[in-house]
């Protein structure tokens, strides 16, 4: 399987590199007959992929899911967004999806601290359930496993990139989303952790939280921030997908000399690396966790497999884009999934 994680455009892997990965999985398409015999039939596993609300970091969910349908033999797949960053919303709209003939879900929880008692539920209604690109706050996950981003291990390697880019010494901002996201708890930890190897030489500025929720939000307070603090700001480190966008083009119509380290592969950002005025982004996989997402929830779904340990987490990636690799680094997400895909094989689930 060579999924690309390509946010905006939607292109997918190439079907011969996706044949590859497909029969190496426990019940592939090929083996849908086989399989049914032992009670691990994917046709009978309708998936959805159930993000928190609308964001463009989880549009390639959709079309993943739609191949996972295609290449592994799946009833079915949905992709629903309409949550609209309410729990208890959520919470309605997956119990709607099961009462239309869903039996597994891959789903964003809205509330890192109630998610839980969701995946819970489900479970004991006999339901595979994936905490996909985020996992539950605390120690303990309800649903069979989480497939997400080791979201500080990305905010270490952006403000890396960082501190490099700016010599390895100055001021740096760091902007992120929801403050009681545990996400974003992990990045700041990750941002801090990266300024704190510098012994002094760095200094973090500003943490700059809950920007996220849309592109205007984010707009602004960028803006705030150059026109109070502008010539003290020699580096930006975004670690969430808004704030990463505004700095990005912000920063290139100023004219500051600031140095640009986001997140994901907006186009606007990719601009900006090809053009120099972005430094670097770190990618993540969401494309890789909807699909291979969706085929552990059809072996788990189906019977054919189970987990050997529930609960378990799962980096599924992250990836430094420089102008160097711009143009290669799908690759390098392809190359990621099918060693994910391979670990959950291989080590992680109990397959018939």
């Amino acid at each position: 399987m060579a999924v690309r994680s390509k946010v905006a455009r939607g292109l997918m892997a190439t079907a011969a590199i996706a044949l590859a990965l497909t029969t190496a999985a426990c019940t592939s398409k090929a083996a849908n007959t086989e399989a049914s015999a032992e009670g691990g039939d994917l046709a009978s596993v309708n998936v959805a992929l159930v993000p928190g609300g609308s964001h463009p970091y989880f549009q390639p969910w959709k079309a993943a899911g739609e191949l996972a349908v295609t290449d592994f033999g799946l009833g079915s797949s949905v992709f629903n967004e309409t949550a609209e960053w309410d729990q208890a919303k959520q919470n309605e709209v997956i119990n709607s999806l099961a009462a239309q003939g869903v039996n597994a879900f891959g789903i964003f929880g809205v509330s890192p601290t109630d998610i839980n008692t969701t995946f819970k539920t489900l479970k004991e209604q006999g339901f595979a359930v994936g905490s996909l690109a985020s996992c539950p706050a605390g120690d303990v996950n309800e649903a069979d496993f989480c497939l997400s981003t080791d979201t500080e291990v990305a905010a270490y390697k952006a403000a890396q990139a960082a501190i490099e880019a700016m010599g390895g010494k100055g001021n740096l901002v760091h902007l992120t989303g929801n403050n009681v996201d545990s996400n974003t708890q992990r990045r700041i930890a990750g941002v801090e952790k990266a300024v704190d190897e510098t012994n002094g030489a760095v200094t973090l500025l500003s943490t700059v939280t809950d920007i996220d929720v849309d592109l205007g939000t984010a707009q602004k307070a960028v803006a705030d921030l150059l026109a109070a603090k502008g010539s003290e700001i020699n580096g930006f480190v975004s670690t969430a997908y808004n704030p990463a966008v505004a700095s990005a083009s912000a920063v290139k119509e100023s004219g500051l000399p600031i140095k640009v380290v986001a997140i994901d592969d907006d186009q606007v950002i990719l601009d900006g690396i090809a053009d120099g005025s972005v430094s670097a982004t770190v990618v993540q996989n969401p494309t890789g966790q909807a699909y291979v997402g969706s085929w552990v929830l059809a072996q788990l779904q189906s019977k054919a497999c189970t987990v050997k340990d529930p609960g378990v987490i799962v980096d599924s990636g992250s990836f430094v884009v420089t102008g160097d690799n711009v143009g290669t680094y799908t690759e390098e997400q392809d190359a990621e999934s099918e060693k994910i895909m391979g670990q959950f094989e291989n080590d992680l689930l109990d397959c018939k």
